[in-house]
């Protein structure tokens, strides 16, 4: 699927932030550590859901998705990884979250390794040393593109993540919740989809402290056996497009139901370079535990921030927003530079932008200066196999004057539902094409 875009419209009206596609897919590996049935609320019809829904039916699991996006989970007496969907498997690197729940049910396995965003190198290492610790051996084969487990004597014990991964962390806490006793989780991610995932874990009956910390106390149980129901929560990644759009674009947009306390350190950035925004009261989510506001957006003139915009672990600027601030940074008076060290290889991504007439550069493989502000215009481009920088190109074109094409968009599909319509709403011009 190729996006056809005609661009510099200023956009308005009003857009509901929706469920977060990375605590989504954690509540769908922690459902299989359930031996009764899960029901998740409100999932979100995108790739990244259907091709774990195609591995977990694969390997015996019942699914049932009705048309409001309830999805009733229901695992197998015994997995059976023989048929496993390793197409699929391999679309997404969300499969290593599996390696957790499945140590609970199985002795020794393999898994399809993932191959998702093209990201550069990204090590398991977080993983595979948290769950040692814990009696889960992994190791990579080359050969089978696998990752092949080994569950030995599986014992609580106190860990230091080897980095504050979020799936490094989510897949030790999965580990954690059904080894009896105490295990402390030091250095952990404190992010939105790890908060998510302790909340739901709560309802499993597992006891977890320091939810938003960077130190977790998990007392785990000995089985999960019940109805469960879990509410993933809704996605700061997809509120902070929409700012995007908004500054980029120069458009009034409200957007509903942010998480704000995932998006304070954007939002003050953002206030930084000039943008006029206001927020509503506070009001929960349904999990209960999510603090969301309404965020309203206003046209505004931009200016470089004064000191570089950096991701950071929570509650800092999130990894995932950061490119957000690229086409943002194209139409602000100054340089703004962007250091991305969290990833090798991700910023050279930004400088597709420059296909639409902005002025990036590579000063070294983590930071990007842009100079603002540019006029864009249209261009015809492959959409990077990362989502992030993909929906960031997006945002370019909307910005841009004339008729853009954005060609093969399954990575913003993998985390965007229904996207082109919901800006077609706001006043946008985007057309799904063969």
């Amino acid at each position: 699927m190729n996006y056809k875009v005609i661009g510099g419209k200023q956009l308005s009206g009003v857009v509901q932030t929706n469920i977060s596609k990375n605590a989504a897919v954690a509540l769908l590996a922690a459902s299989l550590l359930n031996r009764g049935e899960t029901i998740l609320k409100k999932m979100p019809r995108i790739e990244e859901v259907k091709r774990l829904i195609e591995v977990m039916e694969s390997i015996g699991v019942k699914i049932e998705w009705a048309d409001d996006g309830d999805m009733r989970i229901k695992p197998p007496v015994q997995f059976d990884l023989a048929g496993i969907n390793r197409v699929s498997a391999e679309r997404t690197r969300s499969i290593a979250l599996f390696i957790a729940p499945l140590a609970h049910r199985l002795k020794s396995f393999d898994l399809p390794a993932p191959k998702g965003c093209d990201l550069g190198k990204r090590s398991l290492g977080a993983h595979i040393d948290a769950l040692k610790r814990l009696g889960i051996e992994v190791t990579g084969n080359e050969e089978t593109h696998t990752y092949h487990v080994e569950v030995g004597d599986m014992q609580p014990a106190e860990i230091v993540m080897f980095e504050a991964s979020n799936t490094g962390t989510e897949n030790t806490i999965i580990a954690a919740a059904k080894i009896p006793g105490i295990t402390t989780i030091k250095f952990a991610s404190a992010d939105y989809m790890v908060q998510d995932l302790c909340i739901f874990l709560r309802h499993c009956g597992v006891k977890i402290e320091g939810i938003g910390t960077s130190t977790l106390v998990v007392h785990g149980i000995s089985e999960i056996d019940s109805e469960i129901h879990g509410h993933p929560s809704e996605d700061p990644i997809e509120s902070m497009f929409f700012f995007s759009l908004a500054a980029t674009t120069g458009s009034e947009l409200k957007v509903e139901r942010c998480p704000f306390d995932m998006l304070e350190l954007e939002l003050l950035t953002l206030e930084h370079m000039g943008l006029r925004y206001e927020y509503g009261e506070k009001y929960a989510s349904d999990n209960g535990h999510t603090v969301l506001r309404d965020v309203t957006i206003y046209p505004s003139k931009l200016i470089a921030p004064p000191d570089k915009i950096s991701e950071r672990p929570f509650p800092g600027i999130n990894a995932d927003n950061l490119p957000f601030f690229v086409p943002i940074a194209t139409q602000a008076k100054g340089e703004t530079l962007l250091h991305d060290w969290m990833y090798d290889g991700r910023a050279h991504w930004f400088l597709e932008i420059n296909k639409l007439g902005a002025d990036a550069q590579l000063l070294d493989p983590h930071r990007v200066l842009i100079k603002g502000p540019t006029a864009l215009h249209s261009g015809d481009i492959e959409a990077p196999p990362a989502l992030r920088p993909a929906t960031m190109l997006l945002i370019g074109m909307l910005a841009a004057e004339g008729e853009s094409m954005l060609r093969n968009v399954y990575p913003i599909n993998r985390g965007y539902a229904n996207l082109a319509e919901r800006l077609a709403k706001l006043g946008a011009s985007v057309e799904a094409v063969e």
